[in-house]
């Protein structure tokens, strides 16, 4: 399965399905800090920060239809840090846990250099041990540790920050 993956662009049209997606994954409480869903207003200034030359935000489809979705964000905002991106990968609940994440995240790195992006961050969930092992599988390492930083219905959560230096 999931031979037949093609990225590409996201367009103004893939919000919706980008939120969709994203929303998803706020019941588990183990991937995103938002606690209530977000809209599509929500996420338009967030859409409009991405460019396919330097900060990508692409939809990841199997067979013809959207499967998930990866972002590289800007970290910290400041010119100094230009060449470091935080990564996130999302995907649709009928495609996790099938390789597909695997597939993503090679995907990036191998992009890296094209984009002038030389270190990825990725900001996880202590308690989110798929994310954590895809990550730590191509080589990210443990680079910091947040103890309780968040709270998700009454429980503190830690965030550990992974990142990999792309030569």
């Amino acid at each position: 399965m999931l031979e037949n993956i093609l990225f590409r662009n996201a367009r103004i049209d893939d919000l919706p399905i980008i939120v969709d997606i994203y929303n998803s994954t706020i019941p588990c409480r183990m991937v995103t800090a938002d606690t209530e869903p977000v809209s599509v207003d929500d996420r338009l200034a967030w859409f409009n920060e991405h460019n396919p030359e330097k900060r990508p935000l692409w939809i990841v489809e199997y067979r013809g239809k959207p499967c998930g979705w990866v972002s590289l964000q800007s970290f910290y905002g400041r010119p100094a840090y230009n060449a470091t991106a935080e990564i996130s990968i999302y995907l649709h609940e009928n495609y996790r846990g099938k390789g597909l994440g695997k597939k993503v995240l090679t995907k990036v790195i191998e992009e890296c250099p094209k984009l002038e992006i030389d270190t990825l961050l990725a900001f996880i969930f202590a308690h989110n041990e798929p994310s954590i092992r895809l990550f730590l599988n191509p080589g990210f390492e443990k680079w910091g540790f947040l103890p309780e930083i968040a709270e998700l219905d009454g429980i503190k959560r830690d965030l550990v920050i992974l990142g990999k230096k792309i030569y």
